[in-house]
């Protein structure tokens, strides 16, 4: 029995959650470490399970541990929004322990063997999860501590970023196993040496194939010329009080100098139309007629950007629709990107995948009057309307991704994307909220795994910083500076061919999502059966 007092439990937990957050990306970035950042919690749990104690022990030790790791890792949160951090945190974090209890449960009720398959199981479905319901929240996902580690994770074109989370899983598991046996000596030198020889190939292994990948992957030459544009404009103090004709000047001002006759695309950040208008008065509005005039010096290169926009419905149109003011009919907001092709011929697409708290009030739809609780960061707040399905948008030789802001955390969406004709991923963000914290690092960081998971060459607009370029391996080719207004230049290969994570999305996710579901009904039929 392992036999800890107190005090060792609890200061255990708060081990676990501690290098939870400095093998994470930015927070430490000692990405090595997160094979071991379980192991604490999981002796912990162990020593509850061993002393018969009761289950809510389990629960009170792993909140501890992932609120810790929540703070530790998102406070930044807290520059944009101090009740949507608390939310955050303690939201998160509850989710978590709620996963890891229903793990001891199984555990309890199952027997060991099931019970730490269940972990990764459970674990694995949790994450599957948060990237579909109403509080998706997929930032702390496991397998996103890798993204300061591309050359280790080339398979993500085949498991996304979940087969990042199970290796971490698995390895944590076999590592407790042989601290637990070495502790308290029950287990045998056969067992003990069996256990690290699964270490050691379950850790290396990947590492060695993804190597091979990485050298041995070689783009296909089918280069366009892209200029991305960082303006750092202020979220707070100026993007919504300065005049929008001075931002869009500054845009393309920055612009010119670069764009040549080969330039295929100008990409500028989100919202960088700041000034909310009809998408069906686009031809009328001043700044569209500033934006063909400044366009003409740059020969046939198209233009996309961010924009706040509004269509009008006569009927309510979704939950997002709000009743028009002193008149009939309703509208509808959109965080949307607008592409404006080398004819100047105009399309729009909104963002689907909304920040939570700011662009999307969950569970609003039961409760209306949470609506109420929308924060307001300058632009438009409360829900907003989305596109149903990913789409792609193209001019006459690209067909691209468009990724506004948050949705390129996302890897099966963008892989739809991919799956449907898109040959490259535009990403534009604005992560100007947060200030020169772990946030924006982190958000350009993870567009390294899209790239992986879908074999894609990457441009990112940020409005204060990190614009670049990512290649088709992930690696950053070109990057700004924080807080710097530059524009980049890069030429860029286009990709047609579609990996078996683009096919197939997170089908890892799916498949143990559906085995949690059997290993709680055998856990709640093995408590009832034994009551």
């Amino acid at each position: 029995m392992i036999n800890l007092t107190k005090k060792h439990r609890y200061l255990l937990s708060i081990l676990s959650g501690l290098i939870m957050i400095v093998s994470f990306p930015f927070t430490g970035s000692l990405t090595p470490l997160v094979f071991l950042s379980w192991v604490p919690l999981l002796l912990v749990e162990s020593n509850i399970s061993q002393k018969k104690y009761r289950s809510g022990k389990v629960f009170i030790h792993a909140y501890l541990a992932f609120f810790i790791f929540n703070i530790g890792t998102t406070w930044w949160i807290w520059n944009a929004s101090l009740g949507g951090a608390i939310m955050a945190f303690t939201l998160n974090a509850l989710l978590m322990s709620i996963t890891f209890l229903l793990f001891h449960l199984t555990k309890k009720k199952l027997g060991a063997k099931i019970g730490y398959f269940s972990l990764i199981v459970y674990w694995i479905a949790f994450e599957y999860f948060h990237y579909q319901w109403e509080l998706s929240y997929p930032w702390l996902n496991l397998g996103n501590n890798f993204s300061l580690v591309p050359s280790f994770v080339q398979w993500y074109s085949y498991t996304g970023v979940l087969g990042g989370t199970l290796w971490v899983l698995i390895i944590n598991v076999i590592a407790f196993k042989l601290i637990e046996g070495k502790i308290v000596k029950k287990a045998t030198k056969k067992t003990q040496h069996s256990l690290i020889i699964q270490l050691i190939a379950i850790l290396f292994i990947p590492i060695i194939i993804s190597q091979i990948q990485y050298y041995s992957y070689s783009e296909k030459y089918n280069p366009i010329e892209v200029v991305v544009l960082q303006p750092n404009i202020d979220p707070y103090n100026e993007k919504f009080v300065a005049s929008l004709e001075s931002q869009l000047k500054k845009l393309c001002d920055l612009a010119d100098p670069l764009v040549s006759k080969s330039t295929d695309i100008v990409i500028a950040p989100e919202t960088a139309i700041s000034q909310g208008f009809f998408e069906e008065d686009l031809p009328l509005m001043p700044f569209y007629k500033y934006l063909i005039m400044r366009k003409k010096k740059w020969g046939h290169a198209a233009f996309y950007t961010g924009a706040s926009t509004a269509r009008f419905f006569k009927t309510k149109h979704s939950h997002a629709s709000r009743k028009m003011e002193g008149g009939p009919g309703f509208y509808e907001s959109y965080n949307s990107s607008l592409l404006m092709d080398e004819e100047n011929v105009s399309t729009f697409l909104h963002k689907s995948k909304l920040v939570l708290g700011v662009e999307k009030i969950p569970f609003s739809s039961w409760l209306p009057f949470l609506e109420e609780l929308s924060i307001n960061n300058g632009g438009t707040s409360g829900t907003l309307g989305i596109e149903k399905q990913p789409k792609v948008l193209s001019t006459s030789k690209i067909k691209f991704a468009p990724s506004i802001c948050y949705e390129s955390i996302y890897g099966e969406f963008i892989g739809t994307q991919c799956k449907k004709g898109a040959q490259v991923i535009f990403i534009i963000t604005n992560d100007g909220w947060w200030g020169n914290t772990p946030g924006y690092k982190q958000h350009m960081s993870f567009a390294r795994l899209r790239a992986i998971e879908n074999r894609r060459s990457i441009a990112r607009s940020a409005n204060t910083g990190t614009s670049c370029f990512i290649n088709q391996k992930g690696d950053v080719i070109e990057q700004s500076n924080w807080w710097k207004p530059t524009a980049l230049k890069q030429k860029i290969n286009l990709n047609n061919d579609i990996t078996f994570y683009s096919t197939f999305g997170d089908l890892l996710g799916k498949f143990l999502a559906f085995m949690s579901i059997g290993l709680l009904f055998a856990t709640v039929f093995r408590y009832f059966k034994r009551a």
